[in-house]
């Protein structure tokens, strides 16, 4: 296999081996995690083309916002997002196109894992995802919903950018 092609990036990952169909379910369940009452009018609502004038960042935020308060009344309130208990942490070091890398040896090679991604984007949250261990570091991504793949994608983009301006700043 040859090696991919990975930059740095500090992100958490908390993983397991994957051998429960509860893993599934939580898989699905966090892609539909934008599918709530605010995800679902805007959805409706551009159908319709009623935002058709509306300024699309300014929308966005706005239902940023109302996801805020609305974690902030679940925290009031005491309510946790129901996630499974996952036995292993650690952290990702370097990420590429459908890879990453660990800091520390912590894989058994050839093992199907299961693990939330925790993305440093805006707005944050886990994503999902099914790997298999090529070597004690490396992973190779299995199964990711394909909004998360975009995004995995467009960081991996973003710390390639940042990592060719350092690069340039010490030439």
């Amino acid at each position: 296999m040859s090696v991919p092609r990975l930059v740095k990036a500090p992100i958490s990952l908390v993983y397991d081996v994957a051998n429960d169909e509860s893993h599934e379910r939580e898989y699905h369940s966090l892609s539909e995690a934008d599918d709530d009452a605010i995800g679902q009018w805007l959805k409706l609502a551009k159908a319709k083309g009623e935002t058709s004038e509306s300024d699309p960042i300014a929308l966005k935020l706005l239902v940023e916002l109302h996801r805020k308060v609305d974690n902030l009344e679940h925290l009031i309130k005491n309510e946790k997002p129901s996630r499974i208990g996952l036995s292993s942490s650690a952290q990702i070091e370097s990420i590429g196109f459908g890879f990453f890398s660990l800091e520390d040896e912590e894989f058994q090679p050839s093992v199907r894992y299961y693990g939330r991604i925790t993305m440093p984007t805006y707005p944050q949250r886990e994503i999902g995802v099914f790997f298999t261990a090529e070597d004690e570091k490396l992973a190779k991504i299995e199964k990711i919903h394909d909004r998360d793949e975009k995004e995995w994608d467009a960081y991996v983009t973003a710390r390639e950018r940042v990592m060719i301006r350092e690069l340039k700043g010490n030439e």
